[in-house]
């Protein structure tokens, strides 16, 4: 028996002072597994989602409204009749919750032009239409700018010549893309004055390089998401026909 306990103590005497090697990574190794629709899908898997995909393309493609044409970003160089929708939706939509809320109104609307995904087709107007033009989750949120801040918010449009959508701004620039005119509800922009300004929260965290959000006197946010908007507004209106117009526009003399 002594003798046992003598070798399990001597053994674990041995292994107690065995150095260690030190463990060192010397290679990672990366396989590609290809994917593509030549893999055979698993049929007990497609049965079993199968009800939740019909249930949900039955959702997305209930219409809601009806498009006159097929609108998209590119069909105007400063404004275009999808842009035009995009913002006035955004007021018309807006505007109550936020009067609501404070008793003041929204005086201009501004989003960046990547944030249109998609167009609009000829036609039915569906739910997955409001998806496809608005993937994202942005929400709604109104700032109170002073006019020298709003006056920055006009110099980044007409340096970029670009169709961000605008509604409640008008701005026309003379021959060689100077700014002539700029106004808000057909009225010079004051310096000193407060004007309410919806956009979204990307892009008042300083997206598409938009920094004349910050700083700010308050930042309003309307719990809206931007593809509900879209889907409210399409759901009211039985028919949409936006067009190109003149809020923002360059002479040609």
């Amino acid at each position: 028996m002594k003798l046992k306990l003598f070798s399990l103590l001597l053994a674990i005497t041995i292994l107690a002072s065995c150095k260690q090697e030190k463990q060192q990574l010397v290679k990672i190794e990366g396989v590609l597994i290809p994917i593509s629709d030549s893999l055979e899908a698993n049929p007990e898997i497609e049965d079993y989602i199968k009800p939740y995909r019909e249930h949900l393309n039955k959702e997305l493609d209930s219409v809601l409204s009806y498009s006159k044409e097929t609108y998209t970003k590119k069909d105007g160089d400063l404004n275009t009749a999808i842009g035009n929708l995009f913002a006035d939706a955004i007021l018309e939509q807006t505007n109550p919750i936020f009067n609501k809320r404070t008793g003041k109104n929204i005086d201009l609307v501004m989003f960046n032009h990547g944030g249109i995904r998609s167009h609009i087709s000829k036609g039915n107007i569906t739910t997955r239409t409001a998806y496809e033009i608005m993937p994202f989750e942005n929400k709604v949120v109104v700032i109170s700018l002073k006019g020298s801040q709003v006056n920055k918010l006009v110099e980044y449009l007409v340096s970029r010549h670009r169709a961000h959508p605008i509604s409640g701004l008008k701005l026309v620039l003379d021959k060689e893309g100077g700014l002539k005119k700029a106004s808000i509800h057909g009225e010079p922009i004051e310096d000193a004055k407060t004007y309410y300004v919806a956009t979204n929260d990307y892009l008042y965290n300083g997206g598409d390089g938009m920094d004349f959000f910050k700083p700010n006197d308050t930042v309003y946010s309307m719990d809206y998401k931007i593809r509900n908007v879209l889907l409210d507004y399409f759901i009211k209106t039985d028919t949409i026909a936006p067009v190109v117009d003149d809020r923002f526009i360059q002479l040609e003399k």
